[in-house]
């Protein structure tokens, strides 16, 4: 059998802030590769004229992820990978021209983001359930953060009415989202939102698990 080409990826930061989703995707992801991180250093003004000065056009991806926050640089990004006809997802931001989620663990699913959208976004589990009590939990998805991973053993031995509040709790715990960023329409934090997607996700696989 062939095995199927991997999802090269090349990263866009500032000072290190996609760290820790490097580190999750590398822990966690299969058939990805990070080919090239861009670490933006140096201090930017409120407005920047020269967005070319700050970002490298040379390079080539299946898949740009962008952990830059600067709304000229992040949109001159997005319409550089446009050009380049290279998808990029930019979390957190309202860049046009990108995948811009609320948070990691809120993107969806297309076909035109490889291993990476298969892998990585809204959370989907795989649960067990014996005697009314949460027996196994498998990551099918997750955030790209780890945080999805990192928390499943803590509700293992409890019901499902214990294991809802707790999940949410223990990704918030971890969740590195800009606590201050609100999401428009349910009024919730970004802390509050990746809590909730990890609670229906695991009321999902539950409810799946009860049925079989």
């Amino acid at each position: 059998m062939t095995e199927t080409k991997p999802t090269n990826i090349v990263v866009f930061e500032y000072r290190d802030s996609g760290q820790k989703k490097i580190e999750g995707i590398r822990r966690h992801g299969r058939n990805i590769k990070i080919v090239a991180t861009f670490n933006i250093t140096d201090p930017l003004p409120d407005f920047i004229d020269d967005p070319e000065h700050f970002i490298n056009r040379d390079f080539e991806a299946d898949l740009v992820l962008s952990f830059i926050k600067h709304a000229d640089l992040c949109q001159y990004l997005a319409d550089l990978c446009k050009q380049k006809d290279i998808p990029m997802i930019a979390s957190g931001t309202k860049a046009e021209n990108a995948f811009t989620p609320f948070t990691c663990c809120g993107l969806g699913k297309t076909d035109r983001l490889g291993a990476y959208g298969e892998q990585f976004g809204v959370p989907e589990f795989e649960a067990t359930i014996e005697g009314g009590r949460i027996t196994s939990l498998k990551v099918k998805r997750g955030a790209s953060c780890g945080a999805t991973w990192e928390v499943t053993d803590k509700v293992i031995g409890m019901t499902l009415d214990e294991a809802l509040p707790t999940i949410a709790r223990e990704v918030q715990y971890l969740c590195i989202a800009d606590p201050s960023a609100f999401d428009p329409i349910s009024g919730h934090s970004a802390l509050h939102y990746a809590g909730e997607v990890h609670i229906a996700a695991l009321n999902k696989a539950a409810n799946k698990a009860l049925h079989r």
